[in-house]
Parts: C-alpha cells; structure tokens; sequence
C-alpha cells in the first residue's frame, strides 16, 4: 500500500505538469493585451512597453513558461495584475469557501442518493422505484445555475425560507480560522454565525448536489440490483440470515466499489460546477475567482486556480483508490 501510494504522489508530477502547459498556452493565445487592459486606452506606447518589459511580456513564451514553472516549484504563483497580491493569497482566500460548498454537496448527494438507490432496488419495479427514477433523470437533466435560479426563485424569493446569496447575514460577524464557516464558528462557539451560514448553504448544496445525487443513486440502484442475484447472496439467504444481514453485510457492503468510484469522480465535477453555482448565489469561491480573473486576464491567478484544482482532484482518485481496499479485503494494491 505505501508503494503504490508513492508511485501514484510521483505520477502526480507529470500531471500537474501537463496541466501547466495548457493552462499556460490557453491563458496567452486568447485575444488582448494584459498591459492595454491595466492601462487602458489612455496609456502611451512608452507606457505600455515599459509595463510589458515589467512584466516578462515581451519574453518569447517559452520563456515565460519556465520561468512560471521555476517559481511555481517554490510556491509562488506570480502577482495578481487586479489586486497586486500574490497568486496564492487570492486562492488561499477562495478556496475554502469552495471546500466547504463542495463537500457539503456531496454530503447531501451520500446521505440522499445512495439510500434512495438501495430502496429502489429492494423495491424493484414498485411506485417508490418508478418515482425515484423519474426524479433521477428529471435532476441529471437539469443544469446547475437553472437548479439554482428555480430553487432561489421559489424558496428564496417567493417562500423566503432561505437567503438567496452570499454566505453570512449583514452583522454577523466571524472570526477566521480556516475559512470554512461552518468549522470556523464550531471552533469559536459563534453558533449565530454558524446557523447563518447554514442557512445561506442549504439552496446552493441542493443545486450543486443535486445531478451528484441523482448519479450515485442510479449507480446504487443498478450495482445493488446486480449483487443481489448473485450466488453467495442466495447461499445466506438460504442459510436463513436476516434480510437486513443479508442487504447490509452481503449485498450493500459488495455494491459500494463502483458507487465509490462514481463518488470520487464527481467529487471532482463538483469542483468544476462550483463555479456556476458561487456564481449564481455570489458566494467567494474559487469559481467566482476563476471567472473574474479570467475575464481580467490575470495570468497568475488563474494558473493558480488551475494547478490547485488539477492537485485536488488527482488526490482525490488517489483516496477513491486506497478506500477500495476498506470497503473490499480482496483488494490490495502491491
């Protein structure tokens, strides 16, 4: 298990290194000037080349490429052109917010999705399995912002149970520790903070949730259904085990592999969809982040965002890899 561990951190080198080189090219072949756009129309020819000269514009973008890559190594990231901080404090600032929104997603499509999966295969072809999958497939059809416009339209602007953006009510004030609300105010015992950011939480974790949901109880569905014709699970039934062992110990426990699998990958879609979803409910997040400097051309802050994402997600199949041999013994990697 530790071998195969290094092996996968050492491939995530070349990973992350390919991930550089198309971010890098993607972010200087789109039409603009960096220095046009800090200067603006008004600024002078001798401006804006001294500017670019400031800023290694002018360098072949080879050049500039392995100078990112030799400071990227040390931890710096480069300066944002739009706030003049480093790189890596705009992320550092942002991400948690995104954490916290990813993880809370995924937290409801587990809790929702996957027992919904089991009682539709143990209910096979009855009204619950038949309903259930009619609201699958209605959630996995639709978009992420549209979710969240329809929930914020009707719980937010017409039943007003949930605020409709942002992620603290005005004058709740929060003192930060880690970034992620709902951890920060448990570990100062701020609990009007933490409902607050509950509540702000709740409409943009179904949105974001929702099409992770609606997978992982498909995926359940269909891997229960198929362990529960298998022979070792007629063997126990008829050694007369209880049909909760026989689901729980025998059936559910086989099922989870391929539902672990699709849950790790769309822990990492979740990442991703984040930025419509911090975009429609204005919440200050990586997405929000990317766009914005995006639309900035701000180069160094969007490779950033990039290169985190891309770490993220790549540790986040190397977890989805070691819990298989938890969730099935037979499993070792050598």
């Amino acid at each position: 298990m530790f071998k195969y561990t290094v092996r996968r951190l050492l491939q995530l080198i070349p990973v992350l290194i390919g991930v550089s080189v198309l971010v890098f090219v993607g972010m200087h072949i789109i039409p603009g000037d960096v220095a046009v756009l800090l200067l603006g129309d008004k600024g002078t020819p001798e401006a804006l080349a001294r500017l670019r000269e400031e800023l290694g514009l002018n360098q072949p973008i080879y050049v500039q490429y392995f100078r990112f890559l030799a400071d990227a190594l040390r931890g710096d990231f480069g300066i944002s052109l739009r706030t003049r901080q480093t790189a890596w404090w705009e992320v550092r600032q942002a991400l948690p917010m995104t954490i916290e929104l990813s993880l809370c997603a995924m937290s409801f499509a587990v809790i929702v999705g996957v027992p919904i999966g089991v009682l539709a295969a143990v209910k096979q072809y009855s009204l619950f399995d038949s309903i259930s999958m009619i609201g699958v497939l209605i959630s996995v059809s639709m978009p992420i912002f549209w979710t969240g416009l329809i929930l914020m339209m009707i719980f937010g602007g017409r039943l007003h149970w949930f605020p409709i953006g942002g992620i603290l009510d005005e004058g709740v004030n929060l003192q930060r520790i880690t970034g992620i609300h709902l951890l920060d105010a448990l570990l100062t015992g701020n609990m009007e903070a933490f409902w607050s950011a509950a509540r702000h939480l709740v409409l943009p974790t179904i949105a974001l949730g929702s099409v992770t949901m609606a997978t992982l109880a498909r995926m359940t569905r269909s891997s229960m259904l198929e362990i529960m014709h298998q022979d070792y699970v007629r063997t126990a039934r008829a050694k007369g085990l209880s049909r909760r062992t026989v689901l729980v110990r025998h059936a559910f426990r086989n099922a989870l592999i391929p539902v672990i699998t699709v849950a790790g990958l769309q822990l990492g879609i979740l990442l991703s969809g984040a930025v419509l979803t911090e975009t429609v409910f204005a919440l200050p997040g990586v997405g929000r982040l990317a766009i914005t400097s995006l639309l900035a051309r701000d180069y160094a802050v969007v490779q950033a965002v990039v290169l985190v994402a891309a770490f993220l997600i790549v540790m986040v199949n190397l977890m989805v890899d070691l819990l298989y041999a938890q969730a099935d013994p037979r499993i070792r990697y050598e």
